[in-house]
């Protein structure tokens, strides 16, 4: 029988892989003059990390993060590629509904995200998965299921606020010292978005 995993342990893995793994892909990445968003496999069973990627919309306007994430998943071959129900999904950002559907497809029962869709609006100033999703699908934020017959999306910063403390208070550290270095990138890729040909940047 597997053993539950400990929300703190999960958690402070979730930040590690973003800390060490994530935002250094991120940061080539927005060198390259892609988008700030990225994601990560990791294994239920030892929390350890299998894959990060990061945007690569400058060769590909679908490879957003999570689904960049995916296409270098399944070039994994044979029997060295994990099931995707023995995987955590991290996504550093809530997946757009293009990537909500991907995470779908390739059979992930979760997901966990750092920054909201809101987020990526008003501190990003990426608009578009809201748009979309309005537009498109007439949903307003946070209108999708995020506990569905596919999968469970957890927010990472809601996952700390359940925390007693101190743990709670080191967690929430952690996490305000990676928003500060994605306002750092953001900074960045505006600045640089107009020499890139991604048509929603």
């Amino acid at each position: 029988m597997t053993q539950p995993i400990d929300q703190y342990e999960l958690l402070c893995a979730l930040l590690s892989t973003m800390e060490n793994g994530i935002i250094p892909s991120t940061e080539a990445g927005v060198s390259a003059g892609n988008k700030i968003f990225g994601a990560a496999l990791m294994r239920k069973s030892d929390l350890s990390t299998i894959l990060v990627e990061t945007n690569n919309e400058t060769e590909n306007p679908l490879w957003h993060g999570e689904v960049h994430t995916l296409k270098r998943f399944y070039e994994i071959t044979g029997t060295d590629r994990p099931d995707t129900r023995d995987l955590i999904f991290l996504s550093t950002h809530e997946p757009c509904s293009m990537c909500l559907s991907a995470i779908t497809w390739a059979g992930f029962d979760n997901f966990y995200y750092f920054f909201s869709h809101e987020d990526s609006r008003d501190a990003f100033s990426i608009p578009h998965d809201l748009k979309i999703l309005k537009e498109v699908f007439t949903l307003d934020p946070g209108g999708y299921n995020r506990t569905n017959a596919f999968w469970k999306g957890v927010s990472i910063h809601g996952e700390i606020e359940n925390l007693p403390e101190p743990r709670r208070s080191e967690l929430a550290d952690r996490a305000e010292a990676i928003r500060q270095k994605y306002d750092e990138l953001s900074a960045i890729y505006q600045a640089s978005k107009g020499d890139n040909a991604i048509p929603l940047n």
